[in-house]
């Protein structure tokens, strides 16, 4: 395996085309063909599905992809790195989904510029996989909803303890509710794949979604594209309420008996990396902040 097999798996990749893929690479079609075929060869698994019409990914190549793109990028860190003879700080940090995601903007501008030389990077992982991202340090540290148990080589910092809410459209009928109950969530509920879920959130969903009839069950690939439907008013979903990500075109109602989650950032403690500390006291500050500025808000 080379960085030429996997820069054409990764291009073919971004945009399902193996014509688009070779225009991109400025290789011939068949050479990229070629690529892949050897790479597939090499890893005794078939990465995509190839018909005359469309170019999808298969499971295996799913997961292929995000490890595929953590070799690209460290080949390209190091060339960067022997090339300039600057000492690059890499930091790699993780989350679930852009919700999650929009959180980092802020505390990365403060961190870029009390260090120089970072170059930071985010990553979207399904929950399966990122905890064991971040023990075997491919992370430095993750956002997500606490698992039951903790790895036992990761610390757990609690950002909030989050309600479960039903999001729906400001015209679906449940929103004209102040609070609901389990028993007033009725028609259409829109999941996502497991894979996007933490087993406490999918726990919860679950046991609504199976007590509905088939023809009101709707799953979808991510959060986004779950939201995104329920924007165009097919249905209603239940998440954890978590501050500074709610969508502002979105309504977020409280639904009693369900229980909160813990929602908070994972990392390996290590007391030498300075980055890293900083980068958790900004989170938590920055957070703190929020919280504060969203509670004055409300008392108005």
């Amino acid at each position: 395996m080379n960085t030429v097999q996997l820069e054409c798996f990764v291009t073919v990749a971004e945009h399902l085309n193996f014509s688009k893929a070779s225009r991109v690479l400025k290789i011939t079609q068949p050479a990229v063909s070629h690529q892949i075929q050897t790479l597939e060869e090499e890893l005794g698994v078939k990465l995509f599905n190839r018909t005359s019409k469309s170019v999808t990914l298969t499971q295996e190549g799913i997961s292929f992809f995000a490890d595929a793109q953590l070799i690209l990028k460290t080949t390209i860190s190091a060339k960067e790195r022997l090339g300039k003879h600057e000492r690059f700080i890499p930091f790699e940090l993780g989350c679930h989904n852009y919700t999650e995601m929009n959180l980092f903007p802020p505390i990365l501008k403060e961190l870029s510029q009390e260090f120089p030389l970072l170059r930071p990077s985010i990553r979207m992982i399904p929950f399966p996989s990122i905890l064991g991202m971040v023990e075997n340090t491919q992370l430095m540290a993750a956002l997500g909803i606490k698992y039951g148990q903790n790895a036992s080589s990761l610390w757990y910092r609690e950002l909030s303890c989050a309600p479960m809410v039903c999001v729906c459209s400001p015209k679906h009928p449940l929103a004209r509710y102040e609070t609901l109950t389990t028993e007033q969530l009725t028609g259409n509920f829109i999941t996502c794949s497991p894979r996007q879920l933490s087993d406490a959130v999918f726990t919860i969903q679950n046991n609504i979604f199976m007590n509905l009839p088939p023809e009101q069950r709707f799953v979808t690939e991510s959060i986004e594209s779950a939201f995104t439907l329920v924007k165009a008013q097919i249905g209603y979903s239940l998440y954890p309420d978590i501050p500074h990500t709610r969508d502002p075109g979105l309504c977020y109602i409280p639904v009693t008996g369900l229980p909160k989650v813990s929602f908070g950032i994972y990392y390996q403690y290590d007391h030498d990396h300075p980055v890293l500390k900083r980068f958790l006291a900004l989170l938590t500050s920055i957070w703190k902040t929020r919280l504060d500025n969203l509670s004055c808000i409300n008392l108005y």
